[in-house]
């Protein structure tokens, strides 16, 4: 059965949404289609909506969210209407060696952009019929169509708003550190970029037991944010030198550093701050074209360093969520702190003003129930 629904649009970069009437198509075999509860307000879609990214048109934004299993496809086993899941933006296979391995980040058959793993669309402009491109899984949407392998169901007596954080922001800058950095108790750890992201990044590192967690941001609330979610130092890079302020902490330097934002000079900050062995993880994203400038032996080779990238937290969704769940419901992760705003869905376009400015924490759209 097709549903038409109001959906903010995405028509062209630095304008407001328009609220457009959307048909969204039943789901194909193998997919499922999703009654949306809330999804989180990332920075990858605000990169789309300014234009930082380059991004086809016109599309349905959004990456991650929570919500109920409102019909299945053909072919599906492992959900029925009514389960309780976190979308993941990885909208893999989960048949090809990666997949299977448990590194779906890697699939040999992600979808194309814009488009579910036949490279065909489930939106459709309501009155002129036009294809409407799926950002991912396209979560600021009150129904959304992904395969099956892109809604992973959880305990019902899970919080859906908290849930919808899980399904980017959370798994990402948590994993960095557990997954892609490998951090052990009592190692230094310092996260460069405060927001959503590097705010779960300290999580993660509170989590391990590492010790020192260094937060570092120009922002005074995100660094009070950051102490909340287990900082033990902060560093105001708008007010002091990071690396001088990261010597008098850590003189050798640190075991690893969380490149959590786009910008390239936070990233050789991030680089330059290690000591002998340690590892830089890059989570953020800068703008298309940018380069980053280093120094391969003063900053690779001399101190036998590593430089590694990390997508998705180098997690296994259906693995991690779960966990991620179990954390949150025995006072082990804190998401309630991460939510500093709340917004309807037609409040897209000032949700997004809102993380342009910086301000701390996760934005959460919630959709009417």
């Amino acid at each position: 059965m097709t549903l038409i629904m109001e959906v903010p649009v995405l028509v062209a970069a630095n304008q407001k949404m328009p609220m457009t009437q959307v048909k969204v198509d039943a789901p194909h075999p193998g997919e499922v289609r999703v009654k949306m509860f809330a999804s989180g307000v990332c920075h990858s879609c605000l990169h789309a909506y300014d234009g930082s990214h380059a991004t086809p048109m016109p599309m349905i934004l959004g990456d991650e969210g929570s919500g109920v299993v409102e019909s299945v496809g053909d072919g599906v086993t492992t959900l029925v209407p009514g389960d309780h899941v976190i979308i993941s933006w990885l909208l893999n296979c989960g048949t090809c060696p990666p997949c299977r391995n448990g590194k779906p980040a890697h699939c040999w058959a992600p979808s194309p952009f814009g488009a579910l793993l036949d490279n065909t669309q489930r939106f459709h402009n309501a009155k002129t019929g036009e294809k409407i491109l799926h950002y991912g899984p396209a979560t600021y949407a009150p129904y959304t169509v992904v395969p099956e392998s892109s809604a992973i169901k959880i305990r019902k007596d899970m919080p859906l708003d908290k849930a919808a954080l899980i399904g980017c922001s959370v798994t990402t800058g948590f994993g960095a550190v557990t997954n892609a950095a490998g951090a052990r108790p009592g190692q230094s750890v310092a996260v460069v970029g405060c927001g959503g992201v590097g705010l779960n990044s300290i999580q993660g590192a509170r989590v391990v037991g590492a010790f020192p967690i260094i937060a570092i941001d120009t922002s005074e609330g995100a660094l009070e944010l950051a102490k909340k979610m287990g900082a033990s130092h902060t560093i105001n890079a708008a007010k002091e030198d990071v690396l001088e302020a990261i010597k008098k902490i850590c003189p050798r330097g640190v075991d690893y550093s969380i490149a959590a934002v786009g910008s390239t000079k936070a990233m050789l900050n991030a680089l330059k701050m290690l000591g002998a062995g340690g590892t830089m993880v890059i989570l953020g994203a800068p703008p298309s074209g940018s380069m980053l400038e280093i120094d391969p032996t003063a900053n690779i080779l001399a101190g036998e360093r590593r430089m590694i990238g990390s997508k998705y937290g180098s997690s296994n969704p259906h693995v991690e969520f779960p966990m991620l769940v179990e954390l949150y419901l025995n006072g082990k992760l804190d998401l309630d702190s991460l939510l500093t705003g709340n917004y309807r869905l037609d409040e897209a376009d000032k949700a997004f003003e809102v993380l342009a400015k910086g301000g701390p924490g996760r934005g959460l759209i919630t959709f009417e129930q």
